[in-house]
């Protein structure tokens, strides 16, 4: 096939290429002649490429935006000034008709110009004249369009938008402090304090060897547990936490084993305990002493942390019970062992953090575990029990309670130097702990106080800065633990006095002890007590005996089958009405005879009595029989029963007569 374009043949084969019909066009936009478009409209079959592309000159839209914006500018300058006139002239009116419409003017101008460059530049349809008009007025307000017809509010949306600042720039108005609730768990300090993720269950341990269970959703006014155990004998809790999914609970006690129940108290898993004998702790399969801390990974389900006073910070798996996972062993300065005296997980559960007897702050990988990762040699006095490594929820703020009576918090990025420090929080026990708000925005921790001098404050400061901001006067005692839920947004403290406290808004907070306070107490029941004192005496005469008394239990077992006693309801009546009851039965006279009168077995008296009842007065009065037949009845005359008696004797032999 060929083609003339102007003076140039192109010789081709077939049907012809994309790139030779762009290069076609390319050479016939060149060339400018008219004639060449008839030439490609004869050939190829249609009238031409469509409308030329349009070029966009960058500087003059450029140039007019600037000016639109000045020119919007000066518009919000010019209302702003009029409004400030009007408020400012409120008894005395004023004119403004002169600026009003020099701004209409200013308006039309730089619409039609804006009007005519859509024209010229912009590409697409154009836009309604309504929506010009409120783009600008709604320029610079955040949020969703409104429907036709409605206008948006500036002095509300203004107020909302500072509530909303306030609440977020004041995290003091978050914190649930205006009710509480008091649980009391016994005599001694409460040490250990859980919540389940979902908050329905609580968990509290203390120094008097109980772990004791708490339902919220299961729980009336009185506040009972409805269970309470021992699982480790004779040894402290130290610490207690539910797992990732709530199914199993972690218990730290002062042995060497760490156990783990599931939610009703049955045990589930007992970690092994070491060697004691040999050196090196890393060759034994499990903890050699006394345990002080421990934790689930925030991830993995199965996996625990434990430490003790071996010198060892020690992950166990759920599934094997017989060794250890792995082995962290803390280090000092000169490369001796160290006591850990708390451990935790960071919040992504990559790091194992420990604080140390020696006021240290070690953080390994979890996957590596012979060198720390970050390491502060003098986080705290040495000496002093680090009780408590908290991290922030965004993984990157490290909070420490010492026992040098300081809370610090660090920055994981750069662990040389805390971030910033509170000292003067008094802490009398080793298990005192820190935590952080569920926005992340505070840090709340517990002071301890000694008897008669001031009451146990939970504090609350600042992350940022920590500067105290809120307060809360507990009891008369030490703030042990403390613990922040972020689903139920309640505050459970445990107290030095066996108490674990509750705080919660039924405004800010969810659930948990909401369910419970609502709730009327329920009856208490007589316990199982004998009427009087009995005495026993097993080898007296039968005469002297006295007869075994029952138990009220006994007792109440037999009155509940009295149906007096026990109040018996009375039965459906299936039967015509009785005792002024009616039943559904037929109403007319035969059924009431045959249901009432033959049915009725309640006379069971005999039926020869019954009839002899009436023959005295039948004899002395005659009214129906006797006189009728008393001119012609003959009298009666009845043998004696004597007499026959004494002939029958008579006629039978001997031996036949009665035996008297």
């Amino acid at each position: 096939m060929d083609f003339y374009l102007g003076e140039t043949f192109i010789l081709t084969f077939g049907v012809p290429e994309v790139s030779d019909v762009i290069a076609m066009a390319d050479h016939s936009s060149d060339a400018g002649d008219s004639s060449n478009d008839g030439d490609i409209s004869s050939v190829m079959g249609f009238s031409g490429f469509g409308k030329k592309a349009r070029t966009f000159d960058l500087e003059a839209m450029f140039e007019q935006t600037r000016r639109t914006a000045i020119e919007r500018s000066q518009r919000a300058l010019e209302e702003r000034q009029k409004q400030e006139i009007e408020e400012s002239s409120v008894s005395r009116p004023v004119s403004h008709t002169e600026k009003p419409s020099t701004s209409m003017s200013r308006k039309q101008e730089a619409d039609s110009s804006s009007s005519s460059d859509s024209d010229s530049d912009v590409i697409g349809p154009p836009l309604p004249p309504q929506k010009e008009e409120d783009e600008d007025d709604d320029e610079d307000v955040v949020g969703p369009p409104l429907p036709p017809g409605y206008k948006r509010s500036t002095a509300d949306s203004d107020d909302d938008d500072d509530d909303d600042d306030d609440d977020d720039d004041n995290p003091v108005k978050k914190i649930p402090d205006t009710h509480e609730i008091t649980l009391q768990h016994g005599t001694k300090t409460v040490s250990a304090l859980a919540l389940d993720p979902s908050g329905a269950r609580l968990v509290t341990g203390s120094f008097d060897y109980d772990v004791k269970f708490w339902d919220f959703a299961g729980m009336d006014g009185a506040l009972h547990a409805f269970r309470s155990l021992q699982p480790c004998e004779c040894h402290q809790i130290r610490a207690l936490q539910y797992s990732v999914t709530g199914d199993v609970i972690l218990v730290v006690a002062g042995n060497s084993q760490a156990k783990v129940l599931d939610r009703d108290g049955f045990q589930v898993l007992e970690c092994v305990k070491g060697d004691q004998y040999i050196v090196d702790m890393a060759n034994t399969k499990g903890h050699t002493a006394m345990l002080n801390d421990g934790c689930w990974h925030p991830k993995i389900k199965e996996e625990f942390l434990t430490c003790s006073n071996d010198g060892t910070v020690r992950t166990w798996d759920l599934t094997s019970e017989k060794k250890h996972k792995s082995v962290f062993k803390p280090r000092s300065l000169q490369g001796k062992k160290v006591t850990p005296t708390c451990c935790t997980y960071s919040r992504d559960g990559k790091l194992i953090a420990a604080g140390c007897q020696d006021g240290t702050i070690q953080i390994w990988d979890r996957n590596l575990s012979v060198h720390t990762k970050f390491h502060c040699r003098q986080a705290h006095a040495p000496g002093s029990d680090t009780s408590c490594l908290a991290f922030s929820y965004d993984g990157v703020t490290l909070a420490s309670r010492g026992g040098d009576d300081t809370l610090k918090t660090w920055d994981i990025r750069s662990f040389r130097k805390p971030l910033n420090v509170v000292s003067g929080l008094t802490s009398f026990f080793p298990m005192t702990d820190c935590c952080f708000s569920p926005d992340d925005k505070l840090l709340v921790t517990g002071t301890s106080v000694r008897k008669d001098e001031g009451n146990g404050k939970l504090l609350f400061f600042e992350r940022q800065s920590l500067q105290k901001v809120y307060e809360i006067e507990v009891a008369d005692t030490s703030v042990v633990r403390c613990l922040w839920h972020p689903k139920l947004n309640q505050i459970m403290v445990g107290t030095g006095n066996g108490l674990a406290k509750v705080y919660y808004d039924p405004v800010k907070s969810q659930r948990g002890a909401m369910l419970c306070v609502v709730k009327s107490k329920r009856k208490e029941k007589h316990a199982e007590t004998l009427t009087q004192d009995y005495i026993i005496t097993p080898h007296a005469l039968p005469m002297f005996r006295e007869a075994r008394q029952r138990s009220t239990r006994k007792q109440l077992e037999k009155d509940r089958l009295d149906p007096l006693k026990s109040h018996k309801p009375e039965p459906p009546v299936s039967g015509p009405g009785r005792g002024g009851r009616v039943a559904a039965h037929g109403g007319t006279l035969s059924s009431f005879i045959v249901k009432n009168i033959a049915l009725d077995k309640t006379d069971d008296s005999n039926p020869r009595e019954a009839i002899l009842r009436h023959a005295k007065e039948a004899a002395e009065n005659p009214y129906w029989v006797a006189p009728a037949y008393k001119k012609t009845q003959p009298e009666p005359l009845f043998a004696e029963e004597e007499d026959e008696e004494e002939e029958g004797d008579k006629d039978q032999p001997e031996w036949k007569k009665r035996k008297i």
